[in-house]
């Protein structure tokens, strides 16, 4: 395969010569050079831009979330302590694309002020390059919104002030009491309503950045970056301690303890390798609600500093829902992916027969993975990891040229064409990679491709150009009817 592999710098990661080509291409298909340059912008962006938006308990802050991606995604409930499955959505305003990080949490004072303000706006920050902070206006600062003002100001972090719940000229006074903040213009909204998320959004993408600052590889051989993430309990610090060979990370068993995640520089295989390490938080029985919340937000920061994700399974217990979703948010975020199955030496085969089987109905959207069978107690099968991990980055960074790309989607469209719907039948006119980390490619037809299909050609992929330990993402450009004068 790795005859295939080529890389650009320019057009999307396209070379000057095969830009032109491609482009030439797309002319004959009858499509306009901005309507393609467009597509593959939008296709071949990095890391998105993080908006985390941070306040206390019940001041609209998944309100203002659903206003701002533009439906009703993060959960709303007239109490605190709703602790949501998913805490990050896609957003656009003004033609530009971000990531927000929904940060409504529960009680704040079930763990005390300082460990619960903490734990949620610190992990949620951690990832973001910018921060919405949400106060309510018809409350005032409070002792808690004070106390997120110390954590904005230590983190050094742009922030847009957001005054909810002025939902009309008599709320402007309130509002501008929150100057005493020190954080800024106070802006005016309602986020029930929508008064005022208008001019916030505006003073929002000024804050953001075009490109996210974090950015992989910065320097040339520099440690790869690894998350070691899972549910709690499953033997990520036992694993992260066996690979280095020796006690490097103390977990403290206090739910709700504040820690950033330990990030360690670990040779294996002659490689520096940087593992990230997110088992900080563990577990009460009265407090699970909360620590399961803190601890996804905590795999989600380490997941966004990551190049890698392992992804930790307990094979002494059944593929859980909170295993399908950790693996879903390193998917998501467009990460190289490895499986590492822990305690595999415990297994007796009556467990082993119904793990397979688990294993083939639950995990079957990521058979692309690698996969390593290991005993974090034991060291057993520690060596299988490092190629796993090389194996999952190499897919991650593939990239194929657009005209043995053309070439293969050309096979494959006369071989299975896209079903009739309607009287018609739409095709798959030509294609090009976009982008790598991971690898997106823009396909452009002559009518809307259904999601099945597009699934097909994913498999498909993965069968001729290998993608083994990555997430590919496809988007289809259809070519719009020309009913204006040239």
């Amino acid at each position: 395969m790795n005859d295939q592999i080529d890389s650009g710098d320019e057009h999307g990661e396209l070379g000057d010569a095969e830009y032109a080509d491609f482009m030439e291409l797309a002319a004959l298909e009858g499509f306009e050079a901005e309507e393609v340059e467009g597509a593959i912008g939008e296709a071949g962006h990095g890391p998105l831009p993080v908006l985390a938006v941070v306040g206390r308990p019940n001041v609209g802050k998944s309100t203002l979330v659903n206003r701002i991606i533009g439906r009703r995604e993060a959960v709303v409930e007239d109490k605190p302590g709703v602790t949501r499955d998913r805490v990050t959505y896609e957003a656009e305003w003004a033609g530009r694309r971000f990531k927000v990080v929904d940060t409504g949490g529960w009680e704040q004072d079930v763990l005390g002020i300082d460990a619960s303000v903490a734990a949620q706006a610190e992990y949620a920050i951690e990832a973001a390059d910018a921060v919405v902070f949400v106060v309510d206006s018809t409350v005032g600062a409070t002792d808690t919104d004070e106390a997120v003002v110390r954590l904005l100001r230590k983190a050094g972090k742009p922030v847009v002030l957001c005054a909810n719940k002025v939902d009309g000229p008599s709320g402007e006074p309130d509002a501008t009491a929150l100057w005493s903040l020190g954080l800024g213009e106070p802006h005016p909204v309602s986020s029930l309503h929508g008064r005022g998320t208008g001019d916030m959004l505006d003073a929002v993408l000024e804050a953001l950045p075009d490109a996210p600052a974090q950015t992989f590889g910065t320097a040339v051989g520099g440690p790869r970056r690894i998350a070691l993430i899972g549910r709690p309990n499953v033997g990520k610090s036992s694993l992260l301690n066996k690979v280095a060979g020796q006690e490097r990370v103390v977990v403290n068993e206090v739910a709700g303890t504040t820690r950033d995640p330990v990030d360690e520089l670990i040779e294996l295989g002659g490689t520096v390798w940087k593992f990230i390490d997110t088992a900080g938080i563990r577990r009460r029985v009265h407090l699970q609600e909360g620590a399961d919340y803190y601890a996804s937000l905590r795999t989600a920061a380490a997941v966004e500093k990551a190049e890698v994700a392992v992804v930790l399974i307990d094979t002494s217990e059944s593929i859980s829902v909170q295993d399908q979703r950790i693996i879903t948010m390193a998917v998501e975020a467009g990460r190289a992916l490895v499986v590492a199955f822990n305690k595999w030496d415990t297994l007796d085969e009556e467990r082993r027969y119904y793990l397979e089987r688990e294993i083939e109905t639950e995990l079957a959207q990521i058979a692309w993975a690698p996969r390593v069978n290991v005993s974090a107690r034991t060291g057993r099968h520690m060596e299988k990891l490092v190629p796993a991990i090389e194996t999952a980055l190499a897919g991650w960074e593939t990239r194929v040229p657009t005209g043995r790309l053309n070439a293969f989607l050309g096979e494959l469209v006369a071989g299975h064409p896209h079903p009739i719907r309607g009287g018609k039948q739409p095709r798959i006119l030509f294609g090009t990679q976009a982008g790598t980390k991971p690898p997106r490619f823009v396909l452009f037809a002559s009518g809307f491709i259904e999601h099945g299909y597009r699934r097909f050609v994913e498999r498909r992929l993965r069968e001729e150009f290998g993608f083994e330990g990555t997430p590919i993402h496809i988007s289809v450009r259809v070519r719009e009817k020309r009913g204006r004068k040239k």
